[in-house]
């Protein structure tokens, strides 16, 4: 099975950490779930984002994911893939170039990469989008078009392999998100 990386940060969405870690796990796959300046043991606050009818996203206070592991320590060299939530966390993520030589490795060593929601943020101020598919947060389609990307406006609850990255809207999507993720790792 394969060794995936999964990016955090404080306010990082809560179903978008807690339900892929989880599940992927249950795939039998292994997850190191890591954030800058955090150690193995300490924890990142999440959001839960709600969609209740209103011009954008309800956030109301979520749990405290503990992480698996130290980011100084993590070499993405040993990892077959890489998760990246959403949430507020990818906003702030993207001003660590550290954070982005990361998910520069996954893209240059064509590597699987499912990203979710305000992910996009992370994944297109990392690199170029030229010729992928990415679907993200809607208020995120400038950023996806300014990384030169062609962004997919599917349904909340559906997800788009473009390469070898999988993305999706929001966490209703996460059926279809991690079906398609795991036949990437496959």
């Amino acid at each position: 099975m394969a060794r995936l990386l999964l990016i955090a940060g404080d306010f990082v969405e809560d179903y978008e950490i807690m339900v892929p870690y989880q599940a992927l796990q249950a795939l039998g796959h292994g997850v190191d779930a890591v954030c800058p300046e955090k150690r193995e043991g300490d924890s990142v606050k999440t959001a839960i984002h709600d969609f209740e009818g209103d011009q954008t996203y309800t956030e109301k206070p979520g749990h405290h994911f503990t992480l698996n592991a130290t980011f100084s320590e993590t070499d993405p060299a040993d990892y077959d893939g890489l998760v990246i939530p959403g949430g507020r966390a990818p906003e702030y993520l993207r001003l660590d170039e550290r954070v982005l030589d990361m998910v520069r490795h996954f893209v240059d060593h064509e590597k699987p990469i499912a990203v979710i929601c305000h992910g996009a943020q992370l994944l297109a101020a990392a690199v170029s989008l030229e010729g992928w598919r990415v679907s993200a947060y809607p208020a995120c389609e400038p950023d996806v078009r300014l990384a030169g990307g062609d962004f997919a406006a599917i349904g909340v609850d559906q997800a788009i392999t473009s390469g070898k990255m999988v993305s999706a809207p929001a966490w209703p999507a996460h059926p279809e998100w991690l079906k398609q993720f795991n036949a990437l790792l496959e």
